[in-house]
């Protein structure tokens, strides 16, 4: 099936094929249509399966076919001509600034054949260009909810013409604790204009019960759609476990890179603080690497993955929050150097590889103490991960299981490291949890983060944390199928 055939128009079937797309992926398939019809959608799909032009390509077809009337002009005291601006009509939410940029330049790249215009406005940037572009007018405003909260504050954004409402990435988005900003945002928004009622689209990567609860408020009769089993890894990526001590860890990463000359390896640390003291031991081992967290500017972000991109960086070793919008087109290797507490998280590391039909390699060091957060994970994908010890760091099996504590440090009497910002993000829910982490979420009014006052602290970094409970010591990591 071609592009062209599911309801597109000229202009945004060439920016396809401008970009060598020229197939549609099976959630572009099912999602352009559906956002077409004007229905409102819950999407279920893996990152890495083209879901952003199945939403980015539909809008801007229903933006083109219906075009607003010519802008009113007015002369002022002066004599001189004002035009007013466009209104907002396509309203798009994700969790991170990277993830805010991807999609908005897929939405220059996929309308660069129309004349609409989009910007997008996100924490740890300048306000003032953004509220200019703003105050401007645009068609298509990508953001993320703690920066855009900033600019209504500001009186600088205008929802009352929106007419297409988008919550991207929204299972990360309750795992940072962003529902009460959605809620705010929801609320601005009219419910209709013109007697048109607002299409309302949610994707996850993820389909939890909160998700779902999330989708009974936002959405009305929407049609479902789930590409993939629900919370599935992609099937192109090949996936294992080595086994090794806590303090071989990273005498193991740099023997699989050097051994096996890896380039573009994307590395997964659990805290920034890790990030951080990883990546300088890699370039004391003569391995390029650079951190990626949501503690770094937004100009060393861009500096570091434009680096990485350009693959004249090693290894790019980042924390779960800051790495979603990281969008490179047949990265080889992520590394979960350390496992995440949340097992959905998981699942949105390893999809930052085999992206778009590619395939990719997803390798986890685990020591005894991961050996609950293992079985989460294979628990949640209903498969045992293939183990594999590499030659000279065998297991030692008179090591025991120590707890897992605040701020990712591992060990009897290791101290908490990275402060505040480092554990788990709030989710807005309350979350029990006993060994394993495997407790359902409940959907609760918790307050909203505090985020210090600083517009630039928005947009998925510097949310403060919620307290991690050290984890009790369990059996071996690698005893068992995982599968219970």
């Amino acid at each position: 099936m071609s592009f062209a055939a599911l309801g597109l128009s000229e202009p945004l079937v060439r920016a396809c094929a401008d970009t060598g797309y020229t197939t549609p992926t099976p959630i572009q398939t099912e999602a352009i249509p559906t956002v077409l019809s004007g229905v409102d959608l819950l999407a279920g799909a893996q990152t890495g399966t083209g879901k952003t032009a199945g939403f980015v390509l539909p809008i801007l077809e229903r933006l083109i076919a219906n075009p607003l009337p010519a802008p009113t002009t007015r002369t002022d005291s002066r004599g001189k001509v004002q035009t007013a601006a466009r209104p907002l009509r396509a309203l798009i939410l994700t969790p991170t600034r990277e993830l805010a940029a991807q999609v908005e330049a897929s939405v220059r790249v996929y309308g660069k054949h129309v004349k609409l215009k989009s910007v997008a406005v996100y924490g740890g940037v300048g306000f003032g260009p953004q509220a200019a572009a703003l105050r401007a007018g645009v068609d298509i405003l990508v953001a993320t909810p703690g920066r855009l909260l900033d600019h209504v504050q500001q009186r600088t954004v205008d929802f009352s013409k929106v007419e297409i409402f988008v919550l991207d990435e929204a299972d990360r988005m309750l795992d940072m604790g962003f529902i009460h900003d959605i809620k705010r945002v929801m609320a601005l928004m009219p419910a209709s204009n013109n007697g048109v009622r607002r299409q309302n689209l949610l994707f996850s990567a993820t389909f939890s019960d909160d998700i779902k609860t999330l989708a009974d408020k936002l959405l009305d009769h929407p049609k479902t759609i789930q590409i993939a089993a629900r919370n599935s890894t992609v099937e192109v990526i090949a996936q294992k476990v080595h086994p090794v001590d806590r303090d071989k860890k990273r005498a193991l990463l740099t023997h699989l890179i050097k051994e096996h000359n890896w380039s573009q390896v994307l590395v997964f640390a659990r805290t920034k603080h890790g990030a951080n003291r990883l990546a300088e031991q890699l370039d004391g081992d003569g391995i390029s690497a650079m951190a990626f967290h949501g503690n770094k500017s937004q100009g060393a972000r861009t500096a570091a993955l434009t680096k990485f991109k350009a693959n004249k960086l090693q290894v790019l070793v980042a924390t779960d929050i800051a790495a979603r919008g990281i969008d490179i087109d047949q990265l080889p290797f992520v590394v979960n150097y350390e496992l995440p507490n949340v097992a959905e998280d998981y699942i949105h590391r390893i999809g930052r590889t085999g992206r778009a039909g590619a395939t990719g390699e997803a390798i986890s060091l685990v020591c005894v103490d991961e050996g609950g957060l293992l079985r989460d994970i294979e628990r949640l994908i209903k498969r045992s991960l293939p183990k594999e010890v590499v030659m000279g760091f065998e297991v030692d099996p008179r090591i025991r299981a120590e707890p897992i504590l605040r701020g990712g440090a591992q060990g009897r009497g290791a101290p908490s490291r990275g402060g505040p910002g480092q554990a788990p993000r709030s989710t807005g829910f309350a979350k029990p949890r006993g060994e394993g982490f495997a407790a359902k979420k409940s959907f609760g009014n918790s307050p909203r983060p505090s985020t210090g006052g600083k517009p630039a602290a928005h947009g998925g970094a510097g949310r403060p944390a919620a307290a991690r409970r050290p984890r009790p010591a369990g059996s071996s990591a690698f005893s068992g199928s995982g599968n219970r």
